[in-house]
């Protein structure tokens, strides 16, 4: 049952983000005066389809997808009437295409500002183990601690004094101060660098920590309507520059594919682990994939977004579009690139997910 409701969890999210991105074409489309001929979520045999207006609307067998046909998006089927997609400037069929992307964007920074909003479970900043060899324990710190302050700041929740640390990893030391049987008092600690490393915006490198583990205490972290818009952009921004960075380090060489993107296997075992955390943690991913895919769709590749982006601005440049061999050959180029991208991807998941147990098969 826990595995049939992760699928179906993970049909949801994809189904909502899909639907959201092509609605961004089709709103776009209408707006300019294309009409829109088709907008169907999945692919393959059509289980559902109900005609409104000139638009066919529709489902298909295969959830893993969607399309908005627009009447003459391409050089055979356009008639050269005042609806269709070649007959509009490249300024208008950029918009087009762009608000797909946008609204990708715009929902995972709504999702965001609503997470801040609602309220989200964290631990309070209680030590609930210590580790051997590490600055707090040697400090004094013992377990039922309560840490108020880090370097003269105020902290509530365990994740924003984790936050305070880390960022003092260049530092030989931290001062917290920290409340045990009513009484407040500070504690110098040593910072040690962790074993494992992580992404950071500076690159990969390891964080600092003083050797705590939070008890089972948890609170729900709360903000006002505006201070949550105000977040929730921050919260944008600094996902979508890490985003950049990491494509950039991607590119050249810094960081591996298989430490840097997932695929539909590893998005499902996220979003299985998710699922069992409850609704937030659902809205946190929804609103990291849906930002991650208005990113990704935006990349100067054919097939994507960017790619028929590209196209325009080379039209615009021109004065007239490519011919129809060069648009098909990059196309299937692109085409190639992608699918090649997506096994790659899948590879390095089962690698991750499941190299332990493959390798204990084989010895």
């Amino acid at each position: 049952m826990t595995n049939i409701l992760s699928i179906l969890i993970f049909l949801f999210i994809l189904g909502v983000l899909i639907i959201v991105h092509e609605f961004g074409h089709f709103i776009a489309a209408r707006r300019v005066g294309v009409r829109v001929e088709k907008f169907y979520f999945g692919f393959g045999p059509e289980l559902f389809k109900y005609k409104l207006g000139n638009t066919e609307y529709g489902i298909s067998a295969l959830p893993l997808g969607g399309f908005v046909k627009l009447a003459g998006d391409s050089a055979e089927e356009f008639k050269g009437k005042d609806d269709e997609y070649l007959a509009k400037s490249p300024g208008q069929r950029f918009r087009i295409i762009f608000c797909g992307p946008l609204v990708n964007y715009v929902l995972g920074f709504l999702f965001f500002c609503l997470i801040f909003f609602v309220g989200y479970p964290t631990f309070t900043t209680k030590v609930g183990g210590l580790l051997d060899g590490y600055g707090a324990k040697s400090a004094g710190l013992v377990v039922g601690d309560k840490i108020v302050a880090v370097d003269g700041g105020k902290v509530d929740s365990w994740e924003e004094m984790q936050k305070r640390i880390q960022l003092r990893r260049d530092a030989s030391k931290v001062s917290l101060s920290i409340v045990r049987d009513n009484r407040e008092f500070n504690a110098e600690v040593l910072i040690k660098d962790s074993d494992t490393e992580v992404m950071t915006q500076d690159g990969k490198r390891r964080l600092g920590i003083i050797g705590i583990s939070p008890a089972d205490e948890m609170i729900t972290v709360k903000h006002g309507l505006l201070q949550s818009f105000v977040l929730g952009a921050k919260k944008t921004l600094d996902l979508s520059v890490m985003t950049f960075k990491g494509l950039w380090w991607l590119a050249t060489g810094k960081i591996s594919m298989r430490d840097s993107m997932t695929g539909p296997l590893g998005i499902f075992f996220i979003t299985s682990k998710a699922a069992s955390l409850g609704i937030i943690a659902i809205l946190h991913l929804m609103a990291v994939l849906s930002i991650s895919l208005a990113i990704f769709n935006l990349l100067p590749l054919p097939v994507l977004d960017g790619g028929h982006i590209l196209f325009l601005a080379i039209e615009k440049i021109r004065g007239k579009p490519l011919s129809i061999r060069i648009e098909q050959i990059a196309q299937r180029t692109g085409l190639v690139l992608i699918v090649g991208l997506a096994l790659i991807v899948t590879y390095n998941d089962i690698l991750r997910l499941f190299g332990d147990k493959i390798s204990g098969v084989f010895k």
